[in-house]
């Protein structure tokens, strides 16, 4: 793994790991993949692959119809989503 690599892997981990902590702190929940898969015909559900682009780009596993999002842009593209859909954020 290159340098500029592995640095970009890592701002994508302090980048996720800090919306996690985000996330909790607002009240934001986690499910499993199982309760995903139950859900996955779910019209109100937006799933967001927020892998960075080269580990989306190389990945063999997507979930059909997720849309990626770059983590360290969030603060653009949250508000492009409905307030009353349910956001899934996956990266791995």
């Amino acid at each position: 793994m290159t340098r500029s690599r592995l640095i970009s892997v890592l701002a994508a981990c302090f980048a996720i790991l800090f919306t996690a902590g985000l996330a909790r702190a607002a009240g934001f929940s986690y499910i499993s993949k199982e309760q995903l898969k139950s859900e996955l015909t779910n019209p109100d559900i937006t799933i967001l692959d927020v892998r960075t682009p080269q580990d989306w780009d190389s990945s063999q596993w997507k979930i059909q119809g997720a849309q990626r999002q770059s983590p360290m842009d969030a603060n653009q593209w949250m508000n492009r989503f409905a307030k009353d859909r349910t956001l899934v954020l996956y990266c791995a």
